[in-house]
Formats: structure tokens, sequence, C-alpha cells
């Protein structure tokens, strides 16, 4: 522990090629080693003392304190360190507030348009439409190549919500300042994961571009915890198969593709607050592409479809009310919403990503004459995750209600934590 600040300072400056600095460890150190029976012995150097009680509660006293220090500095949940501010969530969650978002918009454009998943570029052909999309966040893992293939998955969900397939796709990297060797590693390793993605999607990296950062780096991340990257997608599709976010039709059955409960677990992992077969569980299944859902979707009636990101489930489903005729309705079953092994267990336990406050606007919608009804009650924990935001996160598509069975047990090989949570009404 002595060491850890010189090492940690030695690396840095071994990077840069600047001069190290000597540390001389201390000759002797104070040992205190519990006997098993209630007490504890206590030795420095050539002398001893013990056992006895007293020093196993010292011991432990000492113990208790470092551990509550440790998880004190990592604590991402308000409160859990002497009431500190959250860390910034990573993924998705890092992704700008919609009330500055939507103002900045407002001023732009002055009455600014509909949200759209992914933009219509051109129109290629009598019948077919060229469509683009970006996205991208901070590193979500300290993974290079990991973390390629989640950003290009999630970066691609925005045209499978529109009903098209990834053709092509190019990134913007930002890397952290450190030696060229380690910025070639984190670079090749970053893009080989895109790559990869791509290429198992039928796709291609076409290019892209690289950036340093101005900052030196953080000495308390990993590196690969300092890489951004971002993707620009696009692919094609059939005028008549192009689904927008909306209109939502009554009758409408809306089926989850993928449980939520993302942002919860990685925020909570971050502060060392998930177990990790919550957190490798959630991983695997962010990590698995939702392509071959597109013409499951189409066979089985969808118009209507969106993926849901960083606003949420709850503010998701508003754009689609948006785009939608004045006096639908939405009936939604909070005991059909699938969560991630272990979200809701967090969530009762305060961890919350830092999106999720600005997210709790959507909350609105679930008002007493609210366009969003709950068919039951239900607790704190599951109302926090109809807000909690989602890297690689569920399709939200609204398909004919007599076709949502067939549609659940077609999906139930590839996605079997797909759902339906709820129904339009007039």
């Amino acid at each position: 522990m002595r060491a850890a600040p010189v090492l940690a300072r030695n690396l840095q400056a071994a990077f840069r090629g600047r001069p190290l600095r000597c540390w001389r460890p201390q000759t002797h150190g104070l040992v205190l080693l519990g006997d098993g029976q209630g007490g504890a012995v206590a030795q420095r150097g050539r002398f001893w003392l013990g056992p006895h009680p007293w020093l196993w509660r010292w011991k432990q006293h000492l113990d208790h304190r470092f551990m509550a220090m440790m998880n004190g500095a990592a604590a991402m949940t308000a409160g859990a360190a002497g009431h500190q501010p959250p860390m910034a969530c990573r993924g998705c969650a890092a992704k700008l507030p919609a009330q500055p978002l939507n103002s900045a918009l407002a001023q732009l454009y002055g009455n600014p348009p509909q949200p759209r998943d992914a933009a219509i570029t051109a129109r290629i052909a009598p019948d077919q439409l060229l469509l683009a999309s970006v996205d991208g966040f901070p590193a979500l893992v300290s993974d290079p190549w990991l973390n390629g293939r989640l950003t290009t998955l999630h970066g691609a969900s925005d045209l499978w919500a529109s009903g098209a397939c990834l053709e092509g796709l190019q990134a913007l990297v930002t890397l952290p300042r450190c030696s060229a060797p380690l910025q070639r590693d984190l670079l090749a390793q970053c893009l080989a994961g895109v790559r990869a993605t791509a290429q198992q999607l039928g796709a291609e990296l076409l290019g892209g571009h690289s950036l340093q950062a101005l900052a030196d780096p953080d000495p308390r991340q990993p590196l690969a915890l300092q890489i951004s990257l971002g993707v620009s997608v696009h692919g094609r599709v059939q005028s008549r198969q192009h689904w927008g976010k909306g209109p939502l039709r009554p009758g409408d059955a809306l089926v989850l593709s993928r449980p939520l409960g993302s942002g919860v677990i990685m925020a909570a992992a971050h502060a060392n607050g998930a177990p990790p077969n919550w957190v490798d569980q959630a991983l695997a299944t962010m990590g698995c592409p939702q392509q071959w859902l597109v013409p499951l979707l189409r066979r089985h009636g969808c118009l209507a479809c969106t993926d849901v990101t960083g606003f949420g489930l709850l503010g998701h489903l508003g754009e689609m009310m948006r785009a939608s005729p004045s006096g639908i309705q939405v009936q939604l079953d909070p005991r059909r919403i699938p969560a991630y092994a272990g979200a809701l267990e967090l969530l009762r336990a305060g961890h919350v990503s830092t999106l999720a406050p600005h997210n709790a606007a959507a909350l609105e919608l679930l008002a007493p004459q609210g366009a969003v009804q709950l068919r039951s009650e239900t607790d704190a924990a599951r109302r926090a995750l109809l807000i909690d935001p989602q890297t690689c996160g569920p399709l939200l598509a609204a398909v004919p209600a007599r076709q949502a069975p067939v549609l659940l047990r077609a999906m139930a090989t590839g996605h079997p934590g797909g759902a339906v949570i709820g129904m339009v009404r007039g």
C-alpha cells in the first residue's frame, strides 16, 4: 500500500520518458495476525505480543476502517461516502440530459423536428432509402475490444429500430495521452472490436478519425477506460419497410426485446458494488446483436419501433407517443417488464446512474391523468427501472396484439428475455 503512490507516479513517468523517483521500504512493519480463537498476535521486528482479545478487536477496527475508506472512495450512490456526489457514469448514461438537449435544439430550429432513431439521408432508388445515425460514449469497460463491440452494437441499434440493417460505419476514437506504443495498442484493440462486430453483421469498417485528449490521463483509472469511441452508421431499407417511432395504433401490443437495468448494474460495478456474475450476465446479453430481430419484427406486423437507450424506457416511450395521434394511451404492466439479474436489488440498495435523476422528468407520464398508466401498483425500484439509462438496450416494438404471442415464440431461441409489457389504447 505504501508503495502504490510512488509506483503509480513512476509508471506514468516511464511512459513519458521522465526520471523515476526512488522509494525505500520501511525495515519493519506492524503485523496483526488472528489466532482463530478470538484473539490476535502483534509482531514488529523481533518483538511480539499476545495472543489477546483486545488485539483482535484492534485488528478488526483497523480492517473495517480500511474497507470503509476503500468502499467510500469508490461509492457511486449518494450518501455512501459522507454525501459525496456520485461519479459520472459511462456508456450511454454519459449522454446529455434531455432538458439541455431539447433547449439547444429549440434554440437552433425554433420548432425542433420529431426525434428519429436514424435519418433518411437519400432515396437511392424509387423504393429504397439510405439511413444514417451516429452514436458513441466514453468507454464502458476496460477492455478496448469489448468496448469497440458494445459501441458498434449500440450505434447499429438506431438502424435496427428503423427497419434497416448495418452496411457500413466509420469510427471516431479519442485516446488518452500516453506513449506512442500504448496508443497504438489501445487503438488497434478498439478498432479490432469494431471491425469484427461489423463483419459479423455483414458490414465493413470504412474509415474514421482519431484524436488524443488534451489533458493528462487520470492515474486513478485504467488507460482503456479513458478512451471515447463514436460510430457513424448507415444502412438501406425499402420505403414500405421503414419504421418510425410512431404512430402507435390502438390495439398494438408493446414488445420489449431484452431486459432493462444495464445502467444501474454498470454504475454499481464501477463503485465495486455489483457481484461479478451480475455484471457478466448483463454484458453477455448486451454483447449479443439484435439485427436478426429486424426481419422477425417485420414478418409480425411491426410498424413503429425505437431502441431504449440513454433516456430509459419511459423517455423513449414518450417519444413514440409524441409521434402518435393525440388521445393515445399506453397501459404498462410493470410486473412483465424484464430486468437483468441484480438490477432491482441494486436499485433498492440505493445505486443509481448519474443520468437517471434527469430522466425522472419522464415519470410525469405516469401521473393519474397521464398518457401512461400502470396496470398494478409497483415499488420505487421498479419505477426507477423505467428511467434507468440503457447501453445496448432493447428494441421496443409495437405489433398487432394477435401477433405478439407468435412473435415471442419466434424470439425465444435468441432473445429469451423478450416480453409483452403493455398495450396501446385509444
